[in-house]
């Protein structure tokens, strides 16, 4: 009798009854009401939720006493599960994006579209020129975003090239090869493109924006830029596989 009842409290604390979401969304609200709880559902973790905060993700037990914040693996598909997530949470409306702050660049035919915000003196983002050059039928809008406490020079170069007759031909130079335009004056949307990329959560350059409205940060190799411009999304990779896209600035 003992042991029969020993074998049932054991299975008791092996196999918990796991919460529905709903009761752990109300207890995450309960617990944390200052914090913006959009929904929460089961991950593919067994006991763990995958809680969405605004644009934000993190993994949370029932009682919601511990919280993860990272991203969730498959290791035996060596798949990022967390990326996809934050990838849709993030995507940007593509009205938002104002062509006419852009310096506009056709290459080819142009069909196809990305925007890239851009520090004149960030490394990977002349890095990232490069790597565009080898791109084909495509329109790149490069909204300068200077980025005031790593470069305080980076504001007053992209000023000037802006203010450049040849906006197009001024970038390309001073990215290749370090030359300025003659200064001059004029009305330009740098605060506009500062403004436009805190509201969008962007702290680093180059930061880029496909057509399909996903953002990307760091700068790409030009093979991945073309097969996400076909429309191949972000490629699926475990802890293993990912893709190294290099880093911001």
């Amino acid at each position: 009798m003992k042991k029969f009842i020993l074998s049932i409290l054991t299975a008791t604390v092996i196999t918990p009854v796991l919460a529905n979401t709903s009761e752990v969304e109300q207890r995450l609200k309960d617990q944390y009401p200052a914090t913006k709880i959009t929904s929460v559902r089961e991950s593919p973790a067994k006991g763990i939720y995958e809680v969405i905060m605004g644009r934000n993700v993190a993994y949370t037990d029932e009682a919601g006493r511990y919280m993860i914040f990272g991203h969730l693996y498959d290791m035996k598909e060596q798949r990022d599960m967390t990326a996809g997530v934050l990838e849709a949470l993030n995507k940007v409306d593509m009205a938002m994006l104002p062509e006419a702050d852009a310096i506009k660049k056709i290459e080819g035919r142009g069909e196809r579209k990305m925007f890239v915000f851009s520090d004149p003196d960030c490394p990977y983002c002349k890095r990232l020129e490069s790597e565009l050059a080898k791109v084909d039928n495509v329109t790149i809008y490069t909204l300068l975003y200077p980025l005031d406490g790593l470069h305080p020079d980076a504001r007053r170069k992209a000023q000037t090239i802006w203010c450049a007759k040849d906006r197009v031909k001024a970038w390309d130079e001073f990215m290749q090869r370090g030359t300025l335009p003659e200064s001059r004056s004029c009305d330009h949307p740098i605060e506009r493109n500062i403004r436009l990329g805190n509201a969008l959560g962007i702290n680093g350059t180059p930061t880029i924006i496909f057509e399909d409205g996903a953002i990307t940060p760091g700068m790409l190799p030009a093979a991945e830029i073309e097969r996400r411009l076909a429309g191949g999304g972000r490629p699926v990779g475990g802890a293993a596989q990912r893709v190294n896209a290099g880093k911001g600035d």
